[in-house]
């Protein structure tokens, strides 16, 4: 293992240890105390590196200035198949879901669970040693598990964080099978702190139905932590070189307000969104947006109209320019970059003007990039085209897709943006990208 990732692997597992998240100069201060690297070099390692998610704390350091929060990532998951004999090769780790939990009750006695406990298998090893997550300890493992695979938490109560009572407007209140703890601790923005009336940690009635569920006390006391990790990767992940919002189960208004913020105003556009100041949309005179966070708060990048045709060509990584945009890392200059944009023209009817279309690519045989349903240079059309793939994209960004070029079966990934050959285990990179709009084109649309 090399000394950069030496230092990835251990900041991860310090990180695991530490409810999954640290801000990023006690972190630093941690990893100094066995790798000499500077403040300045360890944050450039942190940024580009697709372990971490950096966003900005809430709180000042001791010269006043904010800090960054450092959370741990992985885009491995546990097939939803195997627990129920139904997968036989697939790119998850296959685990008892139990056993991630911390209380799987074949592990304890005589019986042999009949999934398994072996993280070695293998199954599991390649896809750890791939990911470098092979080095982890199981404890670090699960929990960098289950703050990355949604369909591994149990689902925020949305109504018991509605009006006044003891259990907001949950109608089922102590028999409520989702959990009950106050949206704004997991937003991180709680006003009232011990003295909010909503739950910030498990009481008896949540802890007994989460062990019902199968969570063991370990994860259990960590799960209001894991919730906010959640939340602060899901706020932070934008319409980048994948294109995807991790998916919560925390389905809460601030939430969906949060998310469509990051959403453009077709109506604006065409001036004619009637809400004006209190539209809870992004205004701005075209359908894409390019921004920097130089640390004072999100700013408008110049060139946008550059940067935007740069990023529209799936070959390109960088934007032109002295100071490029990285296209793979949303960066520049180890800031962090985002695109908003107007919604998927999928999710419109075909007479709405300036929803984005996007297109999906494959990487071909000559390094070239081939648009899904059009021909390679050998004339073979793959069986699903573009439209279709960002249908099933927009229905679900976790999915895998299967479909048929020639006389060979594969399957794409959404979660890491891969096509697979399942028969000879080769793969290919997939790229999501916008068709490219002018301002002038804007323009005429617009009127």
């Amino acid at each position: 293992m090399s000394g950069y990732s030496r230092i990835i692997h251990y900041a991860t597992s310090i990180l695991c240890g530490n409810k999954g998240s640290m801000e990023i100069s006690q972190l630093h201060r941690q990893v100094f105390q066995r790798f000499e690297i500077s403040e300045e070099d360890f944050l450039c390692i942190v940024k580009k590196c697709s372990r971490f998610t950096v966003i900005q704390s809430r709180s000042r350091t001791e010269d006043g200035e904010s800090d960054c929060i450092v959370v741990a990532k992985t885009s491995l998951r546990l097939c939803k198949k195997y627990s129920k004999n139904e997968c036989y090769e697939c790119q998850d780790l296959h685990l008892c879901k139990y056993y991630v939990y911390g209380n799987c009750r074949y592990g304890k006695g005589r019986k042999e669970c009949k999934f398994s406990h072996d993280i070695q298998s293998q199954q599991n090893y390649p896809l750890l040693r791939e990911c470098t997550l092979h080095e982890l300890n199981e404890d670090d493992l699960f929990l960098l598990l289950l703050q990355n695979d949604p369909a591994l938490l149990p689902e925020v109560c949305a109504h018991y964080n509605k009006g006044t009572g003891l259990f907001g407007v949950c109608t089922f209140m102590e028999c409520c099978t989702k959990v009950h703890i106050c949206q704004h601790f997991v937003q991180d923005d709680c006003l009232f702190g011990p003295k909010c009336k909503r739950l910030h940690s498990f009481d008896e009635h949540s802890r007994r139905m989460l062990e019902e569920r199968g969570l063991g006390g370990d994860i259990i006391h960590d799960l209001p932590y894991i919730y906010q990790n959640v939340y602060r990767l899901n706020s932070q992940t934008i319409s980048s070189g994948k294109g995807t919002y991790i998916h919560l189960h925390i389905y809460t208004a601030s939430h969906r307000l949060l998310r469509w913020r990051r959403m453009k105003c077709l109506h604006f556009i065409r001036r004619k969104c009637k809400f004006q100041d209190q539209c809870v949309l992004v205004h701005f005179n075209l359908p894409y947006k390019w921004e920097v966070n130089d640390g004072k708060g999100w700013r408008d990048l110049r060139n946008m109209e550059e940067i935007e045709r740069a990023y529209c060509d799936p070959k390109n990584e960088h934007s032109p320019g002295s100071r490029p945009v990285d296209f793979v890392s949303m960066t520049r200059n180890h800031d962090p970059v985002r695109r908003l944009s107007t919604v998927s023209s999928i999710s419109k009817p075909a007479h709405y003007i300036l929803t984005t279309e996007w297109i999906w690519y494959y990487k071909g045989d000559q390094e070239n990039w081939i648009e899904y349903g059009q021909p390679d240079d050998k004339q073979r059309v793959t069986s699903v085209t573009s439209r279709e793939l960002e249908k099933a994209f927009q229905e679900d960004s976790n999915a895998e897709v299967t479909l048929i070029k020639g006389n060979r079966h594969y399957y794409v990934s959404f979660q890491d943006m891969y096509q697979r050959n399942p028969k000879h285990n080769t793969k290919r990179r997939m790229r999501r990208r916008p068709r490219f709009v002018s301002i002038n084109e804007v323009e005429a649309k617009a009127v």
